[in-house]
């Protein structure tokens, strides 16, 4: 199913290479992405044409990163063994299209600058914006501890395709680089779970009850503290606690970049992708409370969570390692705007690493009036910081409120199902 759904944006894919060659003379885009080479291109064949062919390329980043339509691969794709999934879903396979993304970065700036055309922003964005809120609706019903993980993937690059959509250049790749530790560690750490579930089943010879069933699992927080204290450092990273997790900052850099350009420019999509997104980060926080409360609160409802036992210290290192990355990786993206946190760090380590990739580049065509916007330091503002904050804390409470207060007892329906169906 994998092979097949990416198949055809590979082929939409192939024949936008085809066109960038026959326009650009090459594949090699430090060649083609010039303030000279992109100028020509845009005059010769006109912006509804360049448009057409970074929106061919970016049918690659549709298949490959799981953006909707072709997003219904990637559920079944964590099938696999545990570690596999946490590569395939934290720094390999569905990275290639965001970073791919991020590489053709000037084009798609030009295509959808003052001299091309707004639908490729809209288009693009619009994608990321709506597969963030649709996965995460979809993650909340998830009964699967590695299915919450799954469409949580896919909510997740639909907040960096937004982000590059809109404009977001660094914010879009800082969201990369933090969203790959948090949801390695969740995957890992998922794997331990189902591991210990899978001892407590040889252990009563039970082999019908399902491993995976959070509904199965409850009361793991004391049998398994480490393997909790890691997912739960892991679930507030993506849930964007704030000030402390990396997932604050690197989510908070994309509201802010759909702020600012909202409020500076009236940039109307940009206001679309802020509420979009506020809404799907409620939800993030929501379905990961749930997630925690499902498997590690109240007491044991089935013999194997009552047998389940911690993972050795051969599964428990790297988990280790990734909750400490959970934290520490959103420091190096601390904005100099930033209130005492700022004036702290003082050096915005990230934008300035990954900016410089196309500073001057941007800075060339922003003078050439090609594009909106040069790589540039957002000015603070209170209105994104207040909203991520208020999500994220307000998603952890209302998910422990439904699930963690009062934890399922056995064959209890979820206290979501009535009111969602």
């Amino acid at each position: 199913k994998a092979f097949m759904t990416t198949r055809v944006a590979d082929v939409v894919m192939l024949l936008g290479i085809v066109f960038f060659y026959f326009e650009f003379g090459t594949l090699n885009f430090n060649q083609a992405f010039t303030a000279e080479s992109l100028d020509h291109v845009l005059h010769a064949i006109g912006p509804a044409a360049l448009g057409i062919m970074t929106l061919m390329l970016f049918a690659g980043t549709v298949g490959k990163s799981a953006q909707f339509p072709l997003h219904v691969w990637l559920p079944d794709a964590m099938e696999g063994p545990t570690p596999v999934s946490a590569v395939i879903h934290a720094a390999a396979m569905v990275s290639a299209g965001i970073y791919f993304l991020l590489r053709i970065f000037p084009l798609l700036a030009v295509a959808s600058g003052p001299m091309g055309t707004e639908t490729v922003s809209f288009i693009i964005a619009g994608i990321g914006a709506f597969t963030a809120l649709m996965a995460a609706t979809i993650a909340i019903s998830q009964n699967d501890v590695k299915g919450v993980l799954a469409y949580s993937t896919i909510s997740q690059l639909g907040f960096m395709v937004a982000a590059i959509g809109i404009g977001g250049y660094v914010a879009g790749a800082f969201h990369l680089i933090t969203h790959g530790f948090f949801k390695a560690l969740l995957f890992l750490a998922s794997g331990s779970v189902i591991h210990g579930m899978e001892h407590g089943a040889h252990e009563v010879h039970d082999h019908h009850t399902d491993p995976q069933d959070m509904r199965n699992m409850g009361g793991l927080r004391k049998k398994r503290p480490i393997t909790f204290w890691t997912v739960l450092i892991g679930g507030l990273a993506l849930s964007g606690l704030p000030l402390i997790t990396a997932g604050f900052w690197s989510k908070d850099e994309i509201f802010a970049e759909a702020w600012y350009l909202w409020e500076n420019d009236g940039f109307v999509l940009a206001l679309i992708v802020f509420v979009m997104l506020a809404v799907a980060a409620f939800l993030t926080a929501y379905y990961t409370m749930r997630q925690i409360s499902m498997t590690f609160f109240g007491e044991s409802r089935t013999p194997l969570a009552e047998h389940a036992h911690e993972s050795n210290a051969f599964m428990t290192i790297p988990l280790i390692l990734l909750a400490v990355f959970a934290v520490v990786a959103g420091w190096a993206g601390i904005p100099e705007t930033f209130p005492v946190a700022g004036q702290v760090v003082n050096n915005n380590f990230f934008h300035h690493f990954v900016g410089a990739t196309i500073y001057d580049l941007m800075h060339e065509l922003y003078e050439l009036h090609l594009v909106d916007h040069a790589i540039e330091t957002l000015p603070f503002n209170w209105e994104p910081l207040v909203t991520s904050i208020v999500v994220a804390l307000g998603g952890l409470f209302v998910g422990w409120w439904v699930d963690g207060r009062k934890p399922l007892k056995f064959g209890e329906p979820d206290p979501v199902q009535k009111p969602l169906g």
